[in-house]
């Protein structure tokens, strides 16, 4: 056991290249990296509570970054993991409604690697 634990980040997004590259800049800011590749996957890997932060993106296959969020948020046992929504949705509405389901922050794409690096540091 080392003496730090990293902190692990879940990553929800269906864009594996968008996946690879933030696996590998978190990473290399010494965050463990876990990621699901459709909803329905990243709500499991969400509830066997193992992240201590999720970026989750909104337009996923199977169930919707939205419910997803809704789901852990009103849910005690999940409610203290910071969600930072990642999405290419920039619209006014959409963002309102992702504050409504409870995520902590709202990106989007394209963004500043720097200002998510941020934001995950704020909130953890």
């Amino acid at each position: 056991m080392r003496g730090s634990m990293a902190k692990k980040i879940l990553i929800i997004e269906d864009e594996r290249s968008l996946v690879t590259m933030l696996k590998m800049r978190l990473e290399a800011n010494g965050y463990e990296v876990m990621f699901a590749t459709d909803g329905e996957t990243g709500l499991k890997v969400a509830q066997e509570g193992q992240a201590d932060l999720i970026i989750l993106d909104l337009m996923l296959p199977k169930i919707d970054g939205y419910k997803i969020c809704r789901m852990l948020k009103f849910d005690a046992k999940y409610r203290g993991i910071p969600v930072i929504i990642l999405t290419a949705k920039a619209m006014e509405e959409d963002k309102e409604l992702g504050f409504r389901v409870g995520a902590d922050a709202y990106i989007t794409k394209p963004f500043e690697p720097e200002i998510l690096l941020a934001k995950i540091k704020e909130l953890l």
